[in-house]
């Protein structure tokens, strides 16, 4: 019995591979691992927001609203508990992404308000905390394609024929995925203008002596 047992092991392991259940064990990681690189990215651009209040707050204290609304759309993006059952669950995702879209926006109107104030676009916390942003936004949204296709390939195989039944064998589900009604609207990060960069002066040039 106990030289049978290895070739039952094989036999056993070749029909889960043959039968889908290895695609949906690395899918299934590849997805996770993507997500986690979503979580990354917008947590990195969460812990810019506060320094990039404060320097806008100590140039443009008028703009109240403003930062207000940039400062409550973080403190709910933060209220969100991101479990591992959030990938499972649709309502738990879309509150995720609502959460992490007002702070997309709330930043675009701190960006927009900025404008108005040449001293704070020429400031150089300023403009280091700006380029951060933008290279973070660059970020997110190359974190979000790849977990958009992580997901696409997995629930393409969780619904395809054989691999649905092992699927619904060993309860694998379909994962919700980002709903973008204008991807490319939503993933342009805030543009970084210098234009209001003031350029220093050259020092003077002291007239030459002639020569004697």
């Amino acid at each position: 019995m106990r030289s049978l047992k290895p070739l039952f092991v094989a036999a056993v392991a070749l029909a889960l591979s043959g039968c889908g259940y290895n695609s949906l064990q690395s899918q299934d990681e590849a997805v996770k691992s993507a997500w986690s690189e979503v979580v990354n990215q917008y947590q990195r651009r969460a812990d810019l927001v506060p320094n990039l209040v404060a320097t806008v707050k100590g140039f443009a204290q008028q703009e109240q609203t403003v930062l207000l609304g940039v400062t409550e759309a973080r403190a709910k993006v933060g209220s969100i508990q991101v479990t591992p059952e959030l990938l499972d669950d649709p309502a738990a995702l879309a509150k995720f992404q609502a959460a992490q879209g007002e702070l997309t926006t709330a930043l675009k109107s701190l960006l927009a308000v900025t404008e108005n104030y040449p001293d704070l676009k020429s400031n150089t916390n300023f403009l280091e905390l700006q380029a951060q942003l933008e290279g973070t936004e660059n970020r997110i949204a190359v974190a979000r394609n790849r977990y958009i296709a992580a997901v696409q390939q997995f629930n393409t195989t969780v619904r395809s024929f054989p691999t649905n039944l092992t699927a619904m064998l060993f309860k694998f589900k379909v994962k919700p995925n980002f709903t973008v009604e204008n991807e490319a609207e939503i993933s342009r990060p805030p543009a970084v203008d210098f234009s209001g960069v003031k350029p220093q002066p050259l020092p003077e040039q002291k007239p030459m002596m002639p020569s004697t």
